[in-house]
This record gives structure tokens, sequence and C-alpha cells, in this order.
């Protein structure tokens, strides 16, 4: 029974988590807006520098699996404060490597700590604030994830192309080192509440309803960041838009992102499966014509494409965890687990194949298979049963 009276520390402490949320996504996603100034940089090809999003994605899955059932037992605070240490040393280190291999390495240690973070917060709000504002508290600490996914790319975009890319990292360990500073200070006793439990994932994983969103789920998120993750050279192949273009044009997708969201919030409670099913449309539309009119639309076409994709996209990331969730009822937290770990091992297998086509084929080539990937991900929707539970 909750009984600790909530004070404003609780409430900066919920808010810091939800900065760290957006932290740990925007360092996973950074590359995507970096992927040819990484390149260059470095010296390798466009599509050997997509794969440190994969690997990445990759270990933060594993790891988050991992730490949902073996780190969990440890108290919630220092594990807390010290993995944002964690992703901030990683980043530092990011931003000062000479060679490929040695990005990549900085990258593994960050993805560790991102794995485990995930794994963490997924009740810290219902820790720190009573249960009449754990919805809210929750809300926070989860905003940061979808501004992250829309805002990121685009911010760390646009650091890097006024700076340079390792810029951008430092500015991600220095949000880091912040997020653990104030977590230091106002972060409440936080308990362990034990570990999931293998039986709680295989109850879950047993279940035939879940099994088909995460399948659905990997194949959505596969498809969009098989195209997402080389965005940035896509959009700089377009012989009417510059460089100084490309940002202005990565926060069109992210503001459209963010409406999305708002949108999908009045909707999504009485017709989730109608409003994914015509967000992949959308997204699917978009990124056949971002192939089929390569270098034909110009600037403004390909603008409205982006807020398309990027405004549909959106609202599917939504109505997937609020699907998911009014599945899961009791089961809540590993199914979340789970779904957090198949959304990054999608990711990261999104931007291998997206590397495989392109060095067998082209940028365009690449998004017409996101396109096709897209559509089939809403006929299995189509085919699915509607969610069995109304959210409280």
């Amino acid at each position: 029974m909750y009984a600790r009276t909530t004070t404003w520390r609780d409430w900066v402490a919920v808010a810091a988590l939800g900065i760290g949320s957006f932290t740990i996504v925007t360092a996973e996603l950074a590359p995507i807006g970096l992927l040819s100034n990484i390149g260059n940089d470095l010296g390798v090809a466009i599509s050997k520098a997509g794969l440190i999003v994969t690997v990445y994605a990759w270990i933060a899955a594993a790891a988050a699996l991992f730490s949902a059932v073996v780190l969990s037992r440890m108290s919630r605070g220092p594990l807390l404060v010290g993995l944002m240490l964690v992703l901030a040393i990683s980043s530092v280190v990011a931003a000062m490597v000479e060679t490929f291999p040695s990005l990549m390495g900085a990258r593994i240690v960050g993805a560790l700590a991102h794995g485990a973070f995930w794994a963490m917060i997924g009740t810290i709000g219902s820790q720190i604030v009573p249960p009449h504002r754990v919805g809210m508290a929750t809300s926070i600490i989860f905003g940061g994830v979808s501004a992250a996914a829309v805002l990121g790319v685009p911010l760390t975009n646009l650091i890097g192309t006024l700076e340079n890319w390792r810029a951008a990292f430092l500015a991600v360990a220095v949000l880091s080192l912040v997020v653990a500073a104030v977590c230091f200070a106002t972060l409440p006793k936080l308990p362990s509440t034990g570990g999931l439990g293998i039986t709680a994932l295989r109850r879950v994983l047993s279940n035939t309803r879940f099994l088909g969103l995460y399948v659905a789920t990997a194949l959505a998120v596969t498809s969009h960041f098989m195209a997402f993750t080389y965005i940035q050279p896509h959009l700089i192949a377009q012989k009417d838009i510059s460089a100084s273009m490309i940002s202005p044009l990565l926060l069109a997708f992210g503001c459209a992102g963010l409406l999305a969201n708002v949108v999908t919030g009045s909707l999504i409670d009485r017709w989730l499966k109608s409003v994914v099913m015509v967000a992949l449309c959308l997204s699917s539309i978009a990124l056949w014509m971002m192939s089929a009119t390569s270098g034909l639309i110009g600037l403004w076409g390909t603008t409205f494409m982006l807020i398309l994709w990027g405004g549909g996209i959106a609202a599917v990331f939504v109505g997937f965890q609020t699907w998911i969730l009014k599945e899961a009822g009791n089961d809540a937290l590993p199914a979340s687990a789970i779904y957090v770990s198949i959304f990054n091992a999608a990711i990261g297998l999104g931007a291998l194949l997206g590397s495989v086509v392109l060095s067998t084929s082209g940028l365009n080539e690449i998004f017409l298979f996101s396109a096709i990937a897209t559509a089939i991900g809403a006929s299995a929707i189509a085919l699915m049963p509607g969610p069995s539970k109304v959210a409280a």
C-alpha cells in the first residue's frame, strides 16, 4: 500500500526519468541522421556504417530481457544512476574514436546500459507516486520515448550539420550526465520488486494473441527502419534538396509524429485496430512514392511524403504499445519487456536488411521493399481480431 507523501522532488525525479528515456532512445537512433558524416569521417561505406544501428539494437534487446529477469532484483535508484553514467561514458568514447571498430565497441557498451534501463523503468512510476497519479507519471516517463522517436534524429542531425557528428554524441553524453545527477539528487529509495521470472515470460509467449501482435510489431518496425536508417543519404541524393535542408525535413517528419500522437490518443480507445491499419497503409504509400518518384517530386513533394510517413508510423507505434497493454492485464510487465526486446531487435534487423539492399541494389530499392513489407503488415493486422480488453 502506498503511504509516503509525494513531494516536488518526486515529480522532478519522474521528469528526469522522462528525459532519461529521451536520451537513451536518441543515443540509439542518433547515427541514423549522421550516417554519411560518420562514413566519410571514418572511411567506411554507408551500408557498413549502418551496422552500428543494427548491433546496438540487438545488444539492447538481449540486455533488456536479461536485466528484466536478473538486474531488477537490485535497488532501482543506484542502478538507474549507474546506467546513465555508463551511457555518458559510452557516448564520450564514441565521440573520440578514430576507427569504425572502436566506435562499434563504444556503442555496444552503451547498448548494454540501454537495455537494462528499459527493463527498469516500466514500473518505476508506481514506486514514486500514489496510485491515482501512476498514469500521469508513466506517461511522462514514456513520453520521452515518443519524443525521441520523432525528434531525436532531426536534433542530432542538426547538431551534426552545425558542428560535426562527434558533437552530437557529446550532446548525448552531457544530457546523460544531467539525468544521472538529477536522479541521484531526487530519486527516493526504490527497493527491488524482484525479477520477472522465466514463468511469466513463458506465459506471455504461449498466448497466441500476443504472438500475433509481436509478429506484426516485428514486421512493421523492421520495414520502417529498413528505410529510416538510410533516410539521410536518400534525401542527400535528391537533386532538389541541399544538405542544409536535411534537418528541417527530418524535423517535419518528427513534428508530424508528435501531432499524430495527439490525434491517435483521441481515437485509439474506440478504433485501435482501424487506426493501426490506416496508419500502416499511409506509411506504405509514402514509402512507395519516395521510391517510385525519387528525384521527380522535388522538395515540397518529399516534405509531404515525410509528413505522411512520420505521422503514420508514430500512430503505428502508439497503437501497438496500447494494444499490448490492453491484452496484457496483470502480465503488463513481462509483455512490455518482450515487446521492447522485439522492438529493438526489429530496429537492428531493419537496419541490416537496408544495408544488404543498399550494397546490392540502391537507396530507391530500400524504400520500395520497405513499402511492400509495410503493406504486408497492414494485411496481417486486417486478419487479426481486435483487442480483447478495453483500457481502464
